[in-house]
């Protein structure tokens, strides 16, 4: 089974509308590994690594977010297995704090 591994930056109305709690359930759901924060610039930074489908609809639904948010943009790349390891010790998907 292949595996992908992509950095994901949220622009937008995204910080204080639940978007990291939002991404980390469906990140979840999708059975995706990786990690979710804020950004004192107002952005949301996310990690996601899985299959490449479930990574790629997991960049799709990001670029809708939950009711209450408004994104402006989704800009990812691929990144390093060395970025998983800012997660939590024994968490699959961690919410981690503002940088």
């Amino acid at each position: 089974m292949s595996r992908v591994i992509l950095q994901v930056m949220i622009r937008g109305r995204v910080q204080g509308v639940g978007y990291r709690a939002w991404v980390e359930f469906q990140a979840a759901a999708c059975g995706l590994e990786g990690w979710v924060r804020n950004r004192r610039d107002g952005s949301v930074e996310a990690l996601f690594a899985g299959a490449p489908t479930h990574v790629a609809d997991m960049v799709a639904l990001c670029r809708h977010g939950p009711p209450l948010s408004r994104v402006d943009s989704v800009t990812s790349e691929t990144a390093s297995v060395d970025e998983l390891n800012l997660r939590r010790a024994r968490e699959a998907f961690s919410v981690l704090p503002t940088v």
